[in-house]
């Protein structure tokens, strides 16, 4: 009954989808949620398609109403444009509380007689007391199988207070290096990986299509990056965490992965760190912790700043690990410096206020850096603010 669910998904969600499109593209007309739930019900009329009467409506309504949320994200900048959904990926179907029902930790699907058996993953809660809003089901491509509860808890109560700031600049070397010299080596997820993962591959590739050797070739290929996603996230988890109950104040730079991976040299062993699910784990867990997180400038010199003179290098190579300031003498490893220089420009820009002639770089997080303003009154070189010196 699962797996009739998440066809019958998949295939209102493609064909509203594509209705979707021609409409606009034949007739310009805009397609909101009531139209496209009554696209539905003319579906489910059809002769070809009776079959989605034997499925729950609730999961085929919830499709509609997940898509009507992916075109408003779309259209306000948030998201890609919805793409179609395939039988290979991830299948998911999500029942409200009218399609289920919860009682002394038994739930009972629409359309489903005995109660779904499922193992309990919080051993300090008890299965009973909860009471879910939502239920999804889900399954991976590896075959396993997920049932998830939304419920209603109250907020956190706030971490208590620590004192401690702390700049952390994220690489591929070490995955971050913290401005009180503490360095957070790169597990390398999918590096360690890929020599079993090349194996199952080379075995998927020799199958013959639609074969049954090839599906369990498949699942033992989509199993191996379930594990290597696991362990990713894992220590994105137990990072971010310690950093949050760690530090009061915590100065990240806005990095943007999307355009560093277009470097192919670099793409793959940057997208095995993971720096973007990292920020976003930092900044719930702060926002629920009452920690502040402040995200520095994208084009600020981080590496080639000074952080006990504020001298600015003009050039600074990737392969140039150690340098020394050529105003100062201080040693700087390339680094630590550069987390250092990230949380002196947080501390500034968490100083400046909107008002202030020098805080035009002021914004709120996460979103894009804006311009500086042309006109800004002269301040005293700071430690860890870039300045040109020497006729540069």
């Amino acid at each position: 009954m699962l797996n009739r669910t998440f066809g019958c998904v998949r295939v209102v969600w493609n064909r509203t989808l594509a209705w979707r499109h021609q409409r606009y593209r034949a007739e310009q007309a805009k397609t909101g949620f009531t139209q496209a739930n009554a696209y539905l019900t003319a579906m489910k009329a059809t002769e070809d398609l009776a079959w989605l009467n034997e499925v729950s409506s609730v999961p085929l309504q919830q499709a509609i109403r997940h898509q009507q949320v992916a075109y408003t994200n779309f259209f306000a900048g948030r998201a890609r444009y919805p793409r179609y959904k395939s039988r290979n990926g991830r299948q998911s179907a999500e029942y409200t509380r009218s399609g289920f029902r919860y009682r002394d930790g038994k739930l009972y699907l629409a359309k489903m007689d005995a109660p779904l058996e499922f193992a309990w993953s919080w051993p300090d809660i008890d299965p009973a007391s909860i009471d879910p809003s939502t239920v999804t089901i889900s399954r991976d491509p590896c075959g396993r199988w997920y049932v998830s509860f939304a419920v209603d808890v109250p907020d956190p109560e706030p971490l208590p207070a620590t004192g401690a700031a702390v700049g952390v600049d994220l690489g591929i070397k070490d995955f971050a290096v913290t401005s009180d010299g503490q360095r957070i080596a790169n597990p390398r997820h999918l590096e360690r990986k890929a020599r079993n993962l090349a194996r199952y591959q080379r075995r998927l590739a020799r199958c013959r299509k639609g074969s049954a050797n090839r599906a369990k070739a498949k699942a033992k290929v989509a199993r191996a990056h379930r594990k290597v996603r696991a362990a990713r996230t894992d220590f994105l988890h137990k990072t971010s965490t310690r950093l949050v109950r760690d530090h009061d104040v915590i100065a990240v730079e806005d990095l943007a992965v999307s355009n560093m991976v277009r470097n192919h040299s670099l793409a793959k062993a940057i997208s095995d760190c993971g720096w973007g699910t990292f920020r976003r784990m930092v900044e719930y867990k702060a926002a629920r912790a009452g920690r502040q997180l402040i995200v520095t400038g994208r084009w600020y010199p981080s590496s080639k700043t000074c952080s006990a003179c504020g001298h600015l290098l003009a050039t600074l190579s990737l392969s140039t690990r150690h340098w020394t300031c050529p105003s100062c003498g201080t040693r700087h490893d390339r680094d630590i410096n550069a987390a250092k220089n990230i949380l002196a420009a947080g501390l500034a820009v968490a100083r400046a206020s909107p008002g202030d002639a020098c805080g035009a770089d002021v914004r709120p997080q996460g979103t894009p850096l804006r311009q500086s303003a042309v006109k800004q009154e002269p301040r005293p070189v700071r430690a860890g603010i870039p300045v040109l010196q020497g006729g540069e």
